[in-house]
């Protein structure tokens, strides 16, 4: 799949995407700090990956987990800060929610600190029956070499 506009692509073509500017990125986010490389590798192998580039350049991401028939979850979705406030984002999950692979998928999860409302415009809500979901959290997965 490819789109582009304005300068901008976005691909799923898995030999496009920087995996050093991914792990760059979210090496350094509140939900990933300090992830390893082989684990953003792997974490891409084994997902739907879209990235979002100028020129040569890769300034977003994002990735889906999925089964391609029923389920889906959406992760690791950014853009650069250099580049936020150009739509790149909500185009970037326009073309997410309109892979074909991805379509009639009986539900979808996220989980985000701050960006309720981008997901929102795309159907997403709280869950609605929280009481029936259950998690397993490592909060610390990835510690920092104490060195």
């Amino acid at each position: 799949m490819e789109d582009s506009r304005n300068g901008f692509l976005i691909t799923t073509e898995r030999s496009r995407m920087d995996i050093v500017a991914i792990h760059g990125f979210l090496t350094e986010s509140y939900w990933a700090r300090g992830i390893p490389l082989a684990v953003v590798e792997k974490s891409m192998q084994n997902s739907l990956c879209f990235g979002v580039f100028e020129g040569q350049t890769q300034v977003g991401f994002a990735r889906v987990i999925t089964d391609y028939a029923t389920f889906g979850y959406l992760g690791d979705v950014f853009i650069l800060q250099s580049h936020q406030g150009l739509g790149l984002g909500k185009w970037l999950l326009d073309c997410v929610m309109a892979h074909p692979g991805l379509q009639g998928l009986r539900r979808w999860n996220l989980a985000t600190y701050d960006a309720h409302r981008l997901y929102a415009r795309y159907g997403f809500s709280a869950l609605a029956k929280a009481e029936y979901y259950m998690e397993i959290n490592v909060p610390d997965p990835y510690p920092q070499d104490q060195g």
